[in-house]
């Protein structure tokens, strides 16, 4: 009888171990978890603070400006300009 109550004494703390190592497991894949899902949070807010300034930076009026000053670029005459159809040059 001893040795079957020393047994189940044994299997009851192997279990009580278990349960506290997997709850403290889950605990910290828990916190990995949160802190994962705020780096996502983190990037999503910066790829749209990029897509602005992107946005921004292609600007066609910006793009033009800076042709015309910096590389002294001008817009063609009327008489020089060409129309293409939609459907390309036959």
């Amino acid at each position: 009888m001893l040795r079957v109550n020393l047994l189940l004494l044994a299997v009851l703390v192997a279990c009580a171990l278990s349960l506290v190592t997997s709850r403290h497991q889950a605990r910290n894949l828990f916190v990995d978890l949160e802190r994962e899902q705020a780096r996502g949070r983190a990037f999503e807010t910066e790829f749209g603070q990029l897509q602005l300034e992107q946005s921004t930076w292609a600007a066609p009026a910006r793009v033009e400006k800076i042709a015309r000053e910096q590389l002294r670029m001008l817009l063609p005459p009327p008489a020089r300009v060409e129309m293409v159809p939609a459907g390309g040059a036959k």
